[in-house]
C-alpha cells in the first residue's frame, strides 16, 4: 500500500480530431508493458487546447468518456486527463475544461478547471469550476489540477491542520494530499515557468508533483516541448521527459513523503486560510 505506479503519456495531439487522438492514445496505452495503476494524459487530450467548445464539447455520456471507461477497464487502471464537456445551463449550455478521474470499475470523479487562461481568452469560451477534487487510491490522496491552475498557490495549498488549534497537532496528523497531478498544454515559450512552478508546488506542499504536458504544434501554431516530470517533496526533479513523444512509468513510495514531513515539519508553521468560491 506504500507504493503507487504511474504512467505519464507525453504525446503530440491531432488538432480537433477526436477519433485520431483516441485511436493513437489507445495504441500508446496498450503498449505500456509495465504494471501501472494510474495513466495520465495531457490537457484536452482528445482535441488539443481548442477554444471551440460549441463544435467539440461532449456530454458525460459521450464517446470520449465512454472510451475512457473502456480503456480503464481493459487496462485495469485509473485513467485521467481533461476533455471539453458541456452541461445544461438554461437557455445556453455551460462548457468546462474537465479533468476526469476514471476508475477501472467505471466509477469516476471530475474536476473543472478553476483558473481559466484569460491571456489566451479561455474565459470567453469556458466556465470556471468552483471545487477541488482530491481522489484516493490505495491510501494515497491525490490532488488533481489543470495547467494554468499551478500559477495560483493558494488554490493548491495544503490546508493547515496545525492552525488555529496547534495543541491538536501530532506526528500522525495527515495533510490533505500526497500527490499533485497537473495535466497541461503548456507552450515552449513559457516552459521555464512550467518547470519552476511544478517544483515550487512540491516544495510548499511537501508532496510528489506529476506534470504531464504535450509535445508537437497545435492548430494555432503554438509549439510544445513536453518536459513532463515527476518532482519529489523537497522539490527535487526525479525524472523529466525531453521533447520527444514518450511514456514514463515510475513507482512512487509514500514513505518518502512521510519521512520528509516528519524530518522537516514545515507544514506546522503554515498560515490558516479559507478559500471562498
Amino acid at each position: 500500500m506504500q507504493t503507487l505506479t504511474v504512467s505519464l503519456v507525453q504525446t503530440s495531439l491531432f488538432w480537433e480530431d477526436k477519433s485520431s487522438n483516441l485511436e493513437m492514445l489507445s495504441k500508446k496505452i496498450s503498449g505500456i508493458t509495465e504494471k501501472t495503476e494510474v495513466v495520465i494524459l495531457p490537457e484536452m487530450f482528445s482535441t488539443g487546447f481548442s477554444l471551440n467548445p460549441g463544435a467539440l464539447a461532449e456530454t458525460m455520456d459521450g464517446p470520449t468518456v465512454k472510451w475512457m471507461k473502456k480503456i480503464a477497464a481493459e487496462k485495469k487502471c485509473i485513467l485521467t486527463g481533461s476533455v471539453i464537456i458541456k452541461e445544461a445551463g438554461g437557455p445556453e449550455p455551460l462548457f468546462f475544461n474537465r479533468l476526469i478521474w476514471m476508475q477501472p470499475d467505471g466509477n469516476y470523479g471530475y474536476y473543472d478547471k478553476r483558473h481559466l487562461f484569460a491571456y489566451g481568452k479561455e474565459h470567453e469560451s469556458f466556465n470556471a469550476g468552483k471545487t477541488r477534487l482530491i481522489a484516493s487510491v490505495k491510501g494515497w490522496k491525490i490532488q488533481l489540477q489543470i495547467c494554468y491552475d499551478i500559477r495560483f498557490p493558494i488554490w493548491l495549498r495544503q490546508s493547515n491542520p496545525a492552525n488555529p488549534f496547534p495543541e491538536a497537532v501530532n506526528e500522525k496528523t495527515e495533510l490533505e494530499y500526497d500527490v499533485l497531478i497537473v495535466v497541461a498544454n503548456w507552450p515552449v515559450s513559457r516552459i521555464h515557468a512550467w518547470k519552476t512552478l511544478l517544483q515550487a508546488r512540491a516544495i510548499e506542499n511537501q508532496c510528489f508533483v506529476i506534470g504531464v504536458n504535450r509535445t508537437g504544434t497545435d492548430g494555432n501554431g503554438l509549439a510544445y516541448s513536453g518536459d513532463s516530470m515527476i518532482v519529489g517533496p523537497l522539490g527535487e526533479i526525479i525524472q523529466v521527459l525531453p521533447e520527444n513523444e514518450d511514456i514514463l512509468t515510475l513507482t512512487l513510495n509514500k514513505e518518502i513523503t512521510e519521512t520528509t514531513r516528519k524530518q522537516f515539519p514545515f507544514w506546522k508553521d503554515a498560515d490558516h486560510f479559507l478559500i471562498q468560491s
